[in-house]
Formats: structure tokens, sequence, C-alpha cells
């Protein structure tokens, strides 16, 4: 554990010492911001309900949790510091645990700013106190299974840019895959497994403020499964 949070800090400042974070969290503050207010009409709406703000998040995992993952592993390598980082007396696990905490750590502090919306926009009405946590907590929950995503793609990638196509890619995937079941008409087993699969999917219920066991499991088995690939691949690259 103590390996873990080592890491963990080195890579979170190592984030804040670049444009980064910077960027990622002002992005995800003015494009959520905007679909709220100008996309979504918000004030003329004339109803206290942040379900649109909400929604457009897990899209923007897509672009946003990428920006921060892609130099996890992959700018190690551009470095020439991923065999050095291998050396040292870290176990896998506590590398890509230590990783992927600062990667999540970094979107959670841009999730944290964006406190101020529903904070200032209560001043205009009342909301649902259930509803702003499950919106909140579904949203933290599918942007841990996202980084964790990120980081396999960038356990793997050559280069940053790499890492980023293919980890926006693969998490656009997991949050549409359940429109893919509506495209082609699947019902059935078929449908049920597009809707398992998606990230939205589970999202919308907690957004409800629905805490449903199965959408939490999905989302700890997601993340660990990633997790687990991305130890994996490290242990591979170690020995070979």
């Amino acid at each position: 554990m103590k390996g873990t949070l080592v890491i963990a800090r080195r890579e979170f400042r190592s984030a804040f010492n670049s444009p980064i974070a910077y960027v990622l969290a002002v992005a995800f503050l003015v494009f959520s911001s905007a679909w709220l207010f100008i996309f979504q009409s918000y004030f003329a709406r004339g109803q206290a309900d942040l379900g649109p703000w909400f929604s457009i998040m897990p899209v923007m995992f897509a672009f946003l949790i990428p920006a921060a993952t892609m130099r996890s592993w992959a700018e190690e390598r551009r470095l020439g510091t991923y065999e050095l980082l291998l050396t040292l007396p870290f176990s896998e696990a506590e590398l890509v645990a230590g990783k992927f905490i600062a990667a999540f750590a970094v979107f959670a502090v841009a999730l944290l700013l964006s406190l101020g919306v529903p904070l200032s926009l209560s001043l205009l009405g009342s909301f649902d106190a259930g509803a702003i946590f499950g919106q909140y907590l579904g949203i933290l929950l599918a942007a841990a299974a996202a980084t964790a995503i990120g980081e396999w793609v960038s356990s793997m990638a050559k280069n940053q840019v790499s890492a980023f196509v293919g980890a926006s890619l693969l998490i656009l995937a997991f949050v549409l895959v359940d429109k893919l079941g509506a495209f082609v008409h699947s019902q059935g087993a078929a449908a049920a497994l597009f809707a398992w699969l998606s990230l939205s999917a589970h999202y919308s219920s907690l957004a409800r403020g629905v805490l449903d066991t199965r959408d939490l499991s999905f989302y700890l088995i997601l993340t660990l499964f990633f997790l687990y690939l991305t130890a994996w691949n490290v242990h591979r690259r170690k020995w070979s």
C-alpha cells in the first residue's frame, strides 16, 4: 500500500506540473456547462433538473479521461524511463494501482470543481438531493472504469497519440454499446448483453438515485478487470 501511494503522489504531482491536468479540468467544466446552458437551454426549460448536464458526461469520458491516462505508460517508454520504473522496489500491482489512482484523482478534482454548478443553481430552484448524489456517484464509478480502460491502452501503446486515440475509441464503444443493440434491432440475450456492457446504461439507474448492486458490481468488475490486464501486461514486459 505504501508503494502505491508513493507512485500515486509522483504521478499526481507530475500531472499538475504539466498543462494536462489544468486543460482537462477547464475543458470538462466548459463543455459540460455549454451543453447544459446553451445546447439544452437550461433556463428556458423552467425545471430544476440537472439530468441533461450529467447525461453528457459519460460521452465526455471518451475524450477527457484518455488525456489523463495517455501519459501513464506510453510517456515512460518515450522518455526511456519504463525499464527504470520496473526496476524500482515496487510490485506490478503497486505501479498499476498508483498510476490508476493518480489519473482518477485528476478527474476527481475536475468533478469536484463542477460542484459550483449545482450549488449556484440551487439558489434558483430545489434539486432532489438523492438524485444529485446518485448522479455524482455514477459519474465517479463510470470514470473509474474508464480510467482503468485508459491505463490498459496506455500500457500497450507506443506513444501518447496512439494511447489517446485507442482509449477514446474503446471507452466510446463501452459508452454507446447499448445503442448498437437498438440500431441492429437485437433482442433477448444479445440486447441484454449490449445493455450490460454499457457504461451509460448502468449510469442511468444511478442517475435516478437508484443504488442497484448490479450497477455497482458492473463498475467494480470492469475496473478490476482492466487493471488486472494492465498489471499482466506490465509483468509480461518486465520479464520479456
